[in-house]
């Protein structure tokens, strides 16, 4: 990991979890002492951060975490049902047996969360499935478009999952995402990553 990966997971890990506000201007200055990493990989950072959305770079200005805005949520669902049915697909035909033994045991965990209710072990295995799939698509293009739409779609998350989340429809639904994967079921798992999405938009609906 570069210096800039370090300080731009720094920093959207902060913005996500809205540490850093919505609308809040961030001083580079500041940043680079909290943080003890360069100026220069703070400033590619927040240009990367930027890029995703997740900052807005104002010229001479400055740089202002941006607001989190409902419609871009909607046109980003559109996007990411396309790309994550396709990485899911790819997955399914890709994955090793390493591989899929570990998707078995995520849908069994995913499972367990939602039988539990038990939101911290949901928050655990959804990063652990999201990086699984990322990796067994082996697609470098669509790990790039994947990873430039989650800093987004992970800040609306946090901001809204305590009131409007169904977290035992979810993680069920994220479990059928990675049992078709398992089993190298290739249109069971397209079809899985677009009935979850389809909860994520009634999700996103309910926060309005």
């Amino acid at each position: 990991m570069t210096m800039t990966d370090r300080a731009h997971q720094m920093i959207e890990s902060r913005i996500v979890a809205l540490d850093l506000e919505p609308g809040q201007v961030l001083s580079e200055s500041q940043l680079v002492e909290e943080l003890g990493i360069g100026r220069t990989p703070v400033r590619e950072a927040l240009q990367r951060l930027g890029a995703e959305g997740l900052v807005v770079v104002m010229p001479r200005r400055g740089v202002m975490v941006s607001e989190i805005n409902i419609a871009k949520q909607f046109q980003l669902l559109e996007l990411r049902r396309e790309v994550e049915r396709l990485c899911a697909i790819k997955a399914a035909l890709r994955a090793t047996e390493a591989e899929r033994a570990r998707f078995a045991e995520l849908a069994d965990k995913l499972a367990a969360s939602a039988e539990a209710r038990d939101y911290e072990a949901f928050m655990r295995y959804d990063l652990e499935f999201n990086q699984a799939v990322l990796a067994a698509c082996r697609n470098e293009f669509i790990q790039r478009s994947m990873q430039r739409m989650q800093g987004l779609s992970r800040r609306f998350w946090f901001q809204n999952y305590r009131v409007a989340l169904d977290l035992e429809r979810c993680a069920n639904l994220h479990a059928d995402v990675a049992r078709k994967i398992s089993e190298g079921d290739e249109s069971g798992a397209g079809e899985a990553s677009d009935k979850l999405i389809d909860y994520i938009y009634e999700f996103t609906r309910a926060t309005l």
